[in-house]
């Protein structure tokens, strides 16, 4: 009897983290903000050459960036503007079951601080936009609906797929900055 209680109680942890869902999707969050930053150290070309790269990046990135870029200035070393993307979810919301097509457009913030030694990019204020009939397609903070998917309350079956979708786009855009940067 002794063996089965220990057998039992060594079970539990074993049993427990093979129920949790192995592909959880973690955001960023400052000040209660889903919030990105990374810094790229580089001190071999000159803060005007890396301040037009970092601005061809912007433009490469988001093709309408005439109306997406806000601030560009060399002098202070600032670009910003509005960034978008598409998460595709292959849900209908809560509208009907899942179909193949359904997405979010999702925009952020993109700001970007270039220095003597370094270029640093910020990603913040995202805000997402289902494309289906029968749902308000008006810009919605994404952390109110992030809110209630870590608390197990999704408004959506696919908020899983748009969180991850945000979490590798952005990580993708950081990236591709990355790799412009050392050019």
């Amino acid at each position: 009897m002794k063996n089965v209680f220990i057998a039992a109680l060594i079970s539990i942890p074993v049993i427990a983290c093979a129920q949790q869902d192995s592909s959880a999707v973690s955001l960023p969050i400052k000040n209660r903000i889903v919030f990105y930053e990374k810094e790229y150290p580089d001190n071999r070309v000159s803060k005007d050459k890396r301040f037009d790269r970092a601005l061809k990046w912007f433009a490469r990135a988001f093709p309408d960036s005439r109306e997406a870029l806000n601030v560009s200035d060399k002098k202070a070393g600032k670009i910003s503007g509005t960034g978008i993307f598409k998460v595709v979810t292959g849900d209908a919301g809560s509208s009907g079951p899942a179909r193949e097509g359904t997405y979010y457009w999702v925009k952020f913030v993109v700001a970007i601080s270039v220095t003597d030694d370094r270029c640093t990019v910020q990603a913040y204020d995202y805000y997402e936009k289902p494309t289906e009939k029968g749902v308000t397609n008006d810009y919605s903070k994404v952390e109110y609906r992030w809110h209630d998917f870590v608390r197990g309350k999704p408004w959506t079956s696919g908020d899983q797929r748009l969180f991850r979708g945000l979490d590798q786009n952005t990580l993708s855009l950081m990236a591709s900055l990355e790799k412009a940067m050392k050019r």
